[in-house]
């Protein structure tokens, strides 16, 4: 083998290399990518108890770390909360869904017994109308949402807002909520029934995506009312979306013609150098 066909083949192979480790680097990220605001919703089986914080059964599910920021409010000191993140799974049975929230706290404020005190609490807002998104800030009047409100000292609710300052209570919660404190961190599980016919109350039999967003409130911080850690709004991938397999095929087809295709420039540029 001449020089010049020695260094043509050690350039062709260096290339290869570079790609083999390019695909091999990337390629997990690909596999693992999703629309951007998804929170999965994994697929779990009921006698593993998913209602239960600390079930193993949350082991396999995905989790979101989601940004929280102050919501815009009149209340005094309204910009200074103090929750950041919040961890957030979602799973379902046949007839289920369960949301699990974990956050940092580092006092469980379960009690009130004075004035200026107040429980931790979180929240998760759902639209009525899934197939379109209210306005973030409780909804509105054409477009109701419904809140379920968990507070630490062991209430539930299940309300229905059309804007701020408009929550009722539907008259029986339907949402279960289960609730662990350990180590400076809450973790608590709400869930619900899948289906419901019952007017203003979200069906997630839906075949549309479900935005959902979330709020958190630090009694010991003072936070309650309008004083809270929000997020934006997120989606349940409940709809025909780009999600799932579908979705990972795609970004490994897109991946593996880049791929070929700078192979192919690549070698036909060190052919023809190899050939000057």
């Amino acid at each position: 083998m001449s020089k010049k066909s020695e260094k043509r083949a050690t350039a062709v192979a260096a290339v290869v290399v570079c790609l083999v480790v390019l695909l091999t680097a990337v390629g997990p990220a690909m596999v693992t990518a999703r629309p951007a605001n998804e929170i999965p919703v994994e697929s779990v089986l009921a006698e593993d108890q998913p209602q239960q914080p600390t079930s193993e059964a949350w082991n396999s599910v995905p989790a979101v770390e989601v940004p929280m920021a102050s919501a815009p409010s009149g209340l005094p000191n309204a910009s200074d909360t103090s929750i950041e993140t919040l961890r957030v799974q979602s799973a379902r049975t046949e007839e289920r869904l369960y949301v699990r929230l974990s956050w940092a706290d580092g006092t469980a404020d379960r009690n009130i017994s004075g004035p200026q005190q107040f429980v931790d609490a979180a929240a998760v807002q759902v639209p009525v109308n899934t197939t379109a998104r209210p306005p973030i800030s409780m909804g509105s009047t054409r477009n109701p949402v419904n809140v379920w409100y968990w507070r630490a000292d062991g209430e539930t609710e299940e309300l229905l807002a059309g804007g701020p300052g408009t929550t009722t209570k539907f008259e029986q919660s339907a949402v279960e909520t289960k609730t662990a404190y350990d180590d400076g961190r809450w973790t608590i599980v709400m869930s619900r029934e899948l289906n419901s016919d019952a007017e203003n109350r979200t069906s997630f039999a839906a075949n549309d995506d479900v935005d959902v967003a979330f709020a958190v409130w630090n009694g010991s911080q003072m936070e309650r009312s309008g004083r809270k850690s929000v997020s934006e709004w997120y989606h349940f991938p409940f709809g025909p979306g780009p999600q799932g397999p579908p979705y990972e095929s795609i970004l490994w087809t897109v991946a593996g013609l880049a791929i070929v295709g700078v192979a192919l420039v690549t070698i036909q540029a060190v052919q023809k150098n190899g050939g000057d």
